[in-house]
């Protein structure tokens, strides 16, 4: 049995964490924290695994004390910085543990996964690129994690095929052409009664491609959490992966 701790265990998505841990067989929960629990009871001998579902302002102060009480972690918030992810690798470079890993997901949706991985493919075929993430009115930073993911995503593919910057001769637009991300823009939309969507616009002369993915419920993410669990677990992952497309065989 896989041990998993649930950090933001009482939060809208931890919530759901708890259930599916609860609801696999090959899993048990250990112990269920959420705001202003104290995370040192999390410890090696306890846990295997914890994850960590809470907000951007302390997601990065759980996963740094977590590693260092020698915990494996599974990170499912997002606002995560390059800055932010440095600190990250410094701590497992000081880690208990030799292998010790952390795994942090922009997005735990296998559809949200493989609209970014498609994206990647079909980036360099087309000379405009746009990314357009919508969201419930709740969702406390923007762009979302998983469309600054899928704007680097695309601009590496793009660079790594030699194409210039993406054509855009607008002079004054008063924020209206979202946040540019490596030179693709993007754009967040809030809004009552959506959950989690994406749509990725590519654009040639007389051509359009639309990559979308929908997450119409939190459940959707559920499998995507277990999965990060059961691979860290393994211990094959040692320091910090970012993206459930490396457990995928993309």
């Amino acid at each position: 049995m896989i041990k998993v701790s649930v950090v933001g265990a009482k939060g809208r998505m931890g919530s759901h964490v708890v259930d599916a841990v609860n609801g696999a067989a090959d899993i048990e929960l250990a112990l269920a924290l959420d705001a202003g629990d104290d995370l040192s009871g999390i410890t090696p001998e306890n846990t295997d695994v914890v994850v960590e579902f809470t907000v951007p302002s302390v997601s990065l102060n759980n996963v740094l004390a977590l590693v260092r009480q020698g915990v494996d972690v599974v990170v499912g918030t997002t606002g995560w910085t390059d800055e932010k992810l440095d600190q990250v690798r410094a701590a497992l470079a000081e880690a208990p543990r030799d292998n010790q890993s952390v795994f942090i997901a922009p997005n735990f949706a296998i559809s949200a996964v493989l609209a970014d991985y498609f994206a990647k493919v079909a980036a360099p075929y087309f000379e405009s690129a746009e990314v357009i993430e919508l969201h419930h009115p709740n969702k406390v930073d923007a762009p979302s994690g998983t469309a600054i993911h899928t704007a680097h995503a695309i601009a590496d593919a793009r660079n790594a095929a030699g194409l210039g910057e993406v054509p855009d001769n607008t002079e004054t637009d008063g924020g209206s052409r979202g946040q540019v991300v490596d030179g693709i823009h993007v754009h967040a939309v809030r809004l009552r009664g959506l959950n989690a969507h994406e749509e990725v616009l590519f654009g040639n002369a007389g051509e359009q491609l639309t990559i979308r993915a929908d997450s119409f419920d939190r459940i959707s993410f559920m499998p995507g959490v277990l999965l990060a669990v059961r691979k860290i677990a393994t211990g094959d992952y040692s320091g910090l992966t970012v993206g459930l497309d490396h457990f995928l065989d993309l």
